[in-house]
Parts: structure tokens; sequence; C-alpha cells
């Protein structure tokens, strides 16, 4: 009898503990997401979009300028459900068969800030900015690691990639809010990055740090023969000394 109330014990306590909601499911056969794609990381925004895509466009991948027009939305306030309906439409204006990008063109007013360029399968591939200045590595969203003048690079209007690299780039000089030139740097998932430093500006410091990791000379962040770098999940401003 003990036996028998110790298990029915145990079985109302199982059944008391909290479920994994939809939401939380990652390994399921959907992209489950919350509504506001904000409360993810920039990497799990891009696994949630081109999963979901994937799945409506029965294994299509994600058109490069697609992701990044997604990407910017998200920060302007759309929900999971609005990207997913938008989505449907541009697939149901592709014909079916035609190429994936065949239905969707962005708005015209919307205007590109970066650019995501991929190697696939290791080829080289070459992509336009919307910038003419030099880029930077913003985000390294491909498991290779993109490392400037190795597997990346860019020329005017231009960004390339080669060796499985896939990263969104950024224009790397501007005028900040302390004015000067500065560059702003990010160790995505707490990666080691490299950004391009125009060096007649001679060595950066640390103007802003602007993630909740630390960002300590030496340690989660360098400067060497016209790069910074940055690890440990630093993400921070550099101007000029």
């Amino acid at each position: 009898m003990i036996r028998i109330l110790l298990l029915l014990c145990l079985a109302a306590g199982a059944a008391a503990l909290p479920q994994p909601t939809l939401a939380q499911s990652w390994g399921g056969e959907r992209a489950y997401a919350p509504e506001d794609l904000r409360q993810l990381r920039v990497p799990d925004r891009i696994r949630v979009l081109e999963k979901e895509y994937r799945e409506q466009s029965n294994g299509r991948s994600l058109p490069d300028d697609q992701l990044e027009f997604y990407l910017d939305q998200i920060e302007s306030g759309w929900t999971f459900s609005r990207i997913k309906s938008d989505m449907a439409r541009s697939l149901a204006g592709s014909g079916g068969n035609r190429p994936p990008s065949g239905g969707w063109g962005p708005p015209d007013n919307w205007q590109a800030r970066s650019v995501i360029c991929s190697s696939v399968k290791n080829r080289y591939a070459q992509c336009a900015t919307p910038f003419r200045g030099r880029a930077h590595l913003v985000e390294n969203i491909s498991k290779t690691r993109c490392i400037e003048n190795q597997n990346w690079g860019s020329r005017r209007g231009m960004v390339w990639v080669n060796g499985g690299c896939r990263g969104r780039f950024a224009e790397g000089r501007g005028w900040g809010p302390e004015g000067g030139y500065n560059v702003t740097c990010s160790s995505i998932s707490g990666r080691y990055t490299t950004c391009a430093w125009n060096a007649s500006y001679g060595e950066p410091r640390l103007q802003q740090r602007l993630s909740n990791s630390a960002c300590d000379e030496g340690r989660d962040w360098g400067y060497r023969r016209g790069q910074l770098w940055v690890d440990n999940g630093c993400r921070a401003r550099f101007g000029v000394r």
C-alpha cells in the first residue's frame, strides 16, 4: 500500500511540472518563436527566419536580401506572424516553381543599411553594398569564422566572401555621436571577430561599450596592423585616441 501511495505521489508531481511550450521548442517540425523576435539574439532570429522559410517553401533557402529586410523589420516592430504572412505572400507570387526571389522585392521606401553576403558551398561570391565606404563585419552568421583578408574583404561598393564565410557587413567608418572617425565592432555569440580600422587615424580607444559583457583591453578587445578585434561577447564603438 505504501509503495502504491508513493507511486501515485510521484505521478502527480510529474504532471504538475511545467511542460515546454511551442514557443520554447526549437527541435520540432516548425520554427516556433516568440511573437516579438527582438527577444532573441540575432543568430537565433536568423535561425528562426531561415527555418520558417524552408518549411513554407519546401526546402528553399531564404535569399540574403530578403533576410536582411526581415532583420530590419524586426527592429521596427514586425511580429513573427507578420513575417510569416509576408513570406507566404512572396512565395505565392513566385509562381511555385520559379526561383524563390521571383515573388519578392523590397518596398520602394526601404533602404538597406548593411548587406548579407554568403559563400555557398565554400565558393567565392561578391555582393553589392548599399554604401561606398569600406565594409566591416557586423555579424558572423556562418559556422566558418570570417576573417578579413583571408575569406572576406571589400572594395568600393562591394564585399566579397569565400571559403564558407557568411556575414552581415556594414560601413566601417563614420561620424559618431562624439564626432570623429569611429568603428563599431561586435563579438557575436562570444566569438572572436575582426573589424577594419583605418590606420591613418592612429590607434583606437574604446569610446562606448554597447554590450553587457565587459570590454577589457587586451582580453576582450585589441588592435594590430589596421584591425580591431573583439572577443568574449564584447560589442563597442571605438574612436580615435
